[in-house]
């Protein structure tokens, strides 16, 4: 089964990716461009990914005791990656880039996320590329950026302290100013780092020439102290090796070390570590302190930041979403061949009746039907904030604000959603396959492991609730959440036109309405505490509210199509999200509403 027909069938019948080559910015480009570059990765990943999945989660990354080792398949499939293109394909041709919209750049990316999500695709790299591109100085981006988008050097993001975890405020890795005339180096004021930092993935390794971490540290007050908050937190370039200005590197290491490698339950063919900054293992001009450059304004860190993390978050939403389709084809070709069970008729089972394979039974269809929702509705939803990212950088001014907010709005969900939902899907594909699922002969326990972790990447469903309600629903007087009401009101109008799709828009329209009732009953009392009480809940409706609402509007181009298989499978999912899923929203919007305390209030020792 092949991921193909549904990626053009999103992009082209649904999203209509083709008339972005009506804008100057992609006006070189065709379908045939398009297709052309889903080709190439369609085939990369086939060939140089997908076949080492089960590699490099057995052979884990190990330290030697000077260098991080890693399988050749890892090292020949980043090269392929980058000889691909693909690190600057939506950059200036000036740069080296395609000026691919970024929707086509999402589509084409999921393809190597399905076949090895462990092995990675530069995701990374290239939001930390983007990041300089945008906050950093002109010397920064050519000698840093451009090198991150040609392929010989990688990027990670060192936000977290064994400390502080996602607590960014509390972070402790300090920045001096690296002697007399710091400020006039031509990288950037140069600084002094000193400090740890966690769970940073592709931290050490030897797949690049150079790798650039960015890191966020706190430069100390005239009285040696740290400012409390984030509002302290600056943003740093340090490279593993130091380099010239013209991006050379100089011979010298910089005293950044690896301290460990972190041994996780999935992702294993990707490097995660603890880095020590400064501690003097490897002193730069005879001094203890990784040297780093200012990226943007002092104490203005975070904010440059969030630029990298809303992109990660939207690629961990992608990679959980694949990861969730990979489970999902896995499970539908076993069901399509294993034969176990008879029909059940009016005079129960005949036991000398021949079995059946097990897709014929409804409670593997229920399991097929759930995966497939949760999974071509995920990519939906991801392909959709793609295609909002090119409306912002692209659209006619209003249009592009627009699109901004709605990306503000839709973030968390587009992070959090696949990540439960994409995970279930796995954990329904691992029941498909009975006890075989759970076995290593199987590739969908793997699917499951790698998955996990994603509830936990760039933030926990914790952090995207507060987040969502917290921040997003009332930011600019509320004004995202209208504009998302609007678009959903919008599909409601045109499906309610369709006989087949009236009560499913008539059920959307009583979701939204809940939504919003629950969102301004949660903050009645102006309280934060009652309000985000119950965040995890609101997110949860929330998303399966904003999942409805893809459902039905790519029901509406499936039902505009000639009759098929396809538009078959595609109405029978839509109807599975609204007769199973949506109805879930009454009790996660209960205790919303009702700004129910039971969690907030149980003292620790009933626990």
């Amino acid at each position: 089964m092949s991921l193909r027909p549904t990626i053009d069938f999103l992009l082209h019948h649904w999203l209509g990716a083709e008339a972005l080559s009506q804008r100057e910015r992609f006006a070189d480009h065709s379908r045939e461009t398009f297709d052309a570059v889903l080709d190439t990765c369609e085939r990369i990943a086939r060939e140089k990914y997908a076949p080492f999945n089960r590699l490099v989660d057995t052979q884990e990354p190990h330290f030697d005791g000077e260098k991080v080792i890693l399988p050749q398949a890892t090292h020949d499939a980043q090269k392929a990656y980058a000889e691909s293109g693909m690190l600057s394909a939506a950059q200036d041709y000036s740069v080296g880039g395609m000026q691919l919209p970024y929707t086509v750049e999402a589509a084409a990316n999921a393809f190597f996320a399905m076949a090895s999500v462990s092995i990675g695709s530069g995701m990374l790299t290239t939001g930390n590329a983007n990041l300089l591109m945008k906050h950093g100085t002109d010397a920064q981006r050519h000698v840093f950026a451009l090198n991150e988008f040609n392929g010989r050097f990688s990027g990670t993001m060192c936000l977290s302290e064994p400390q502080a975890g996602s607590s960014l405020s509390d972070v402790v890795t300090r920045a001096l100013p690296d002697g007399e005339g710091f400020e006039a180096d031509p990288l950037g004021p140069r600084y002094r780092l000193k400090g740890n930092k966690m769970w940073i993935s592709a931290g050490e390794h030897e797949l690049t020439e150079n790798i650039i971490h960015l890191v966020l540290a706190k430069i100390p007050d005239a009285d040696g102290k740290l400012v409390p908050g984030v509002k302290g937190i600056s943003l740093f370039i340090v490279p593993k090796k130091l380099v010239d200005t013209e991006g050379q590197l100089t011979g010298e290491r910089n005293d950044v070390a690896l301290a460990g490698l972190n041994h996780k339950c999935g992702w294993r063919g990707t490097t995660n570590t603890l880095l020590n900054f400064g501690e003097g293992k490897y002193p730069v001009r005879g001094e203890a302190g990784a040297v780093g450059y200012l990226v943007g304004q002092p104490g203005r860190g975070l904010q440059c930041m969030f630029h990298m993390m809303n992109e990660a978050r939207i690629g961990v939403g992608m990679a959980a979403t694949m990861l969730g389709m990979a489970g999902y084809h896995a499970s539908l070709d076993y069901a399509k061949n294993r034969p176990q069970g008879r029909p059940i008729s009016t005079g129960g089972k005949d036991a000398a009746a021949p079995q059946v394979r097990i897709i014929e039974h409804a409670d593997v269809k229920r399991m097929l039907l759930a995966q497939k929702s949760y999974c071509e509705g995920a990519l939906a939803l991801e392909l959709y904030c793609a295609r909002l990212v090119d409306e912002q950088h692209t659209g006619r001014p209003e249009a592009a604000d627009d699109a901004r907010l709605l990306l503000e709005v839709l973030t968390p969900i587009a992070k959090s959603w696949p990540s439960e939902w994409c995970l279930e899907a796995n954990s329904l594909a691992i029941q498909i396959h009975g006890g075989y699922g759970y076995t290593r002969d199987f590739p969908v326990e793997q699917y499951w492991r790698d998955n996990r972790l994603n509830m936990i990447h760039e933030g926990t469903h914790g952090i995207q609730g507060m987040d969502l309600l917290g921040r997003k629903v009332l930011m600019e007087n509320g004004k995202g959440l209208q504009l998302l009401a609007g678009r959903i009101n919008a599909t409601i109008e045109r499906a309610i036109q369709v006989p087949e799709l009236a009560a499913h828009a008539n059920a959307l329209g009583q979701a939204l309405a809940q939504v919003g009732a629950a969102t301004k009953a949660a903050w009645a009392t102006a309280n934060p505490t009652e309000a985000l009480a119950n965040a995890v809940p609101y997110l949860q409706a929330f998303g399966h509210t904003v999942l409805a609402w893809i459902w039905l509007d790519v029901a509406l181009a499936a039902h505009a199509s000639a009759e098929s298989p396809t538009r078959t499978g595609r109405l029978g999912a839509m109807r599975f999200f609204f007769h199973y899923e949506l109805p879930k929203i009454g009790a996660w919007l209960q205790v919303v509403r009702e700004r129910d305390l039971t969690c907030a209030e149980l003292p620790e020792d009933a626990f």
